[in-house]
């Protein structure tokens, strides 16, 4: 098991990695890490998620109260973001905040992510819903997060960008990492004519997958709160729910999407 000093390293090379990849710019985003029941560590605010040393991570309590800080290093005003998702999940040991760019443009258009295009954004993402605007540093976004929870994984937050959650930090930003490229390759195949979603019955076979290789976390493949609504694949995907829709009626729901969106 890491100790304190070797998880503020990795929480600084998790930083440079988000920094580097463009999914965060000037001191954008914010990182926590669960040490124990009393302890959690986190990165400052105002400072580059690219340029940070172990020196600049705090320490900090369960109300997100300053433990340890070194300096003029305070924690992140959106501690109170992470402190939600740990409060509520006890399986969490660490969280990612992050703008990634195609990402938060989805989250900025108010569109979810939850088109099954590729089986591993299916299997190891799920669907991604969008939570609803909060004032960033205000109680207004953990508020709004909680009640999507104990259903998900990762969240777009309304105007604002992206959140994820693991076992490790890790495996919190790994998603943090495949939520970026499933926002990135949804948007591209839109720009190519509309992607060709798999069917409810694909769907339901990956799910199958996962809970044959027993992945941590929450999925949709465990539970779905929000049948019939817009955050979940077997309700959004637009292919016959009896089975794989003809070349067809792909065609012309693609071309209506597209007319849709040029208000032609």
């Amino acid at each position: 098991m890491a100790n304190e000093y070797e998880i503020k390293i990795q929480i600084c090379e998790i930083g440079k990695r988000i920094y580097d990849r463009n999914m965060a710019a000037a001191n954008d985003g914010n990182i926590s890490v669960k040490l124990n029941d009393k302890e959690w560590l986190c990165t400052p605010t105002g400072v580059s998620k690219g340029f940070m040393t172990p020196d600049y991570i705090c320490k900090v309590d369960a109300q997100g109260n300053i433990i340890h800080a070194v300096g003029n290093y305070r924690p992140s005003s959106e501690i109170k973001m992470h402190m939600r998702v740990y409060e509520k999940r006890s399986d969490v040991n660490a969280v990612v905040h992050a703008h990634p760019t195609f990402a938060t443009s989805f989250a900025i258009a108010g569109i979810p992510l939850t088109q099954p295009i590729m089986p591993e954004a299916v299997i190891f993402l799920g669907c991604v819903p969008i939570v609803e605007y909060g004032t960033p540093s205000t109680m207004e976004i953990p508020d709004n997060i909680e009640k999507y929870l104990q259903h998900y994984d990762a969240v777009l937050l309304e105007s604002h960008g992206a959140l994820t959650w693991g076992h490790d930090l890790i495996n919190a930003y790994h998603k943090m990492e495949s939520l970026e490229f499933y926002a990135e390759l949804l948007y591209r195949s839109k720009m190519l004519g509309g992607p060709k979603e798999l069917s409810p019955a694909q769907v339901q076979k990956l799910y199958d997958v996962r809970r044959q290789f027993g992945i941590p976390g929450k999925h949709p493949a465990e539970l779905c709160h929000n049948k019939s609504g817009p955050n979940c694949h077997s309700c959004s995907t637009t292919v016959n729910p009896q089975g794989d829709a003809s070349s067809d009626d792909m065609v012309k729901e693609i071309t209506g999407r597209v007319i849709k969106e040029l208000s032609l």
